[in-house]
């Protein structure tokens, strides 16, 4: 999620890793350093508030496919047939994502 939400803004370039014994205590994983560089994108061509929630919903039950996973937020019915919705969150792309919260936002205005 949290990689999401800085890909929609930022570049991120991985730099090098740190090993566990540089920390006190030491953690169980090798760290690492990234950079994150402000892209261009001042706005998402989205519902940006949807857009947060459709992300939040995807990965908030990593283990069920987004057309499982967003039933909060729109009627599995209303949902389209784009193959989008039968993948997890994590294979997504910010603008799959993007895309993802445009077709829900549409069915749900053609619902009214």
């Amino acid at each position: 999620m949290l990689s999401v939400f800085l890909q929609a803004f930022y570049k991120v370039e991985y730099l090098f890793s740190v090993k566990p014994g540089v920390f006190n205590p030491p953690p169980k994983v090798t760290s690492a350093v990234i950079r994150l560089t402000r892209n261009d994108i001042e706005k998402l061509n989205c519902d940006e508030k949807l857009f947060w929630q459709v992300v939040k919903a995807g990965f908030n039950q990593r283990r069920k496919t987004l057309r499982n996973a967003l039933s909060s937020l729109v009627s599995k019915e209303s949902m389209t047939d784009d193959p989008m919705f039968d993948l997890r969150a994590e294979r997504l792309s910010v603008d799959d994502f993007v895309k993802m919260t445009n077709l829900i936002n549409t069915s749900r205005i053609n619902a009214v």
